[in-house]
């Protein structure tokens, strides 16, 4: 039976596998509390609302009856998608297939653009873009990702640190995205979302030694980000941002969801009044965090004044675009 939080903080005694954490204690932050998720449900209210605020901007009857006729616009199809829905109906499939706004009002909202950070110093779009999405189709994958990965790691590490990542991965998707795709805009919380997984894994490399099953765990998750990586090599897929928010949650996942050392949890066990002599890190666990937290610092730092200098990344990797897409008979790739 498990033991209770009360139990532990009374010194109360546990029967535990050698070399395991029990479950009802590791998974909590430091042994002592499981959080309430409530930033994750809030950012996935937050970009329903901005979704839903972009339609309405967007008004596509209003705009559709300006510049042709319902007649030429149905055969053309030009026509506005689900037109019941007035104002809120989407734009026709052959300018946004995925249901959404057109480009002229992501621009306008928000989207990432690489002359308007650039010249326009409007730097502020590095984060905004995160926020929106091009149709409700990426609206919907995004949001079940979100739940999927992030109420589960907000309910261990709690939002302080979940929210850190999943903004600083998202703001490290949108670097890397401006140093690669200069001809086209770039909306979604894909980056943000990636860097929680590449958190996820960093974190179960870093405490390899409290999990049953950590093989699997590993394959499970390198399957996962594999499957999303090669999609994203179609066209119209921001791959950058994948990477990109990726490397940065593998980054920050050593620093900021490394658990404490066994030995210093066996603390909540000891008879009242007894002295733990463990730490609560190890020094391999400090030398990861001190090398995880230099590189992203560092990646942070000439990503971004390499992006205001205006610097094209293509420039010095001449395959690197290959990442993004894939030409084929089917499709080919721009800019």
């Amino acid at each position: 039976m498990a033991t209770s939080r009360a139990d532990v903080e009374k010194g109360g005694s546990t029967k535990q596998e050698a070399g395991k954490v029990p479950s009802p204690l590791y998974p909590q932050h430091e042994g002592e509390r499981e959080w309430t998720p409530w930033l994750v449900p809030s950012i996935l209210v937050a970009n329903i609302v901005v979704f839903v605020l972009a339609m309405y901007y967007n008004n596509c009857p209003a705009h559709s009856n300006n510049t042709t006729t319902k007649a030429r616009a149905a055969a053309d199809g030009q026509q506005c998608v689900a037109r019941f829905l007035g104002r809120f109906s989407f734009q026709p499939l052959r300018q946004n297939p995925l249901l959404g706004p057109s480009p002229a009002t992501m621009v306008k909202m928000g989207a990432l653009v690489w002359d308007k950070v650039v010249h326009g110093h409007e730097g502020w779009r590095l984060f905004t873009c995160m926020w929106m999405h091009a149709g409700i189709l990426h609206l919907l994958a995004n949001m079940l990702s979100l739940l999927l990965i992030g109420l589960r790691l907000e309910q261990q590490f709690g939002y302080v640190r979940i929210g850190g990542i999943y903004m600083l991965s998202g703001l490290g998707g949108s670097v890397l995205s401006s140093l690669f795709i200069r001809g086209s805009i770039s909306v979604g919380a894909s980056g943000a979302l990636f860097g929680l997984l590449g958190a996820m894994l960093s974190e179960l490399l870093s405490n390899w030694t409290i999990y049953t099953n950590k093989v699997a765990a590993v394959l499970t998750l390198l399957f996962v980000v594999a499957v999303n990586l090669v999609l994203g090599i179609l066209p119209h897929v921001n791959n950058f941002a994948h990477i990109g928010g990726f490397i940065t949650g593998f980054l920050l996942g050593f620093v900021l969801l490394m658990r404490p050392h066994f030995g210093w949890m066996e603390r909540y066990g000891l008879p009242a009044g007894a002295t733990c002599t463990s730490k609560k890190y190890l020094p391999y666990q400090w030398a990861l965090m001190a090398v995880a937290l230099f590189l992203a610092v560092a990646g942070f730092a000439i990503g971004l004044a390499l992006v205001f200098r205006g610097s094209n990344a293509n420039e010095s990797c001449h395959w690197c675009h290959y990442l993004s897409c894939v030409p084929t008979k089917s499709w080919t790739c721009t800019n």
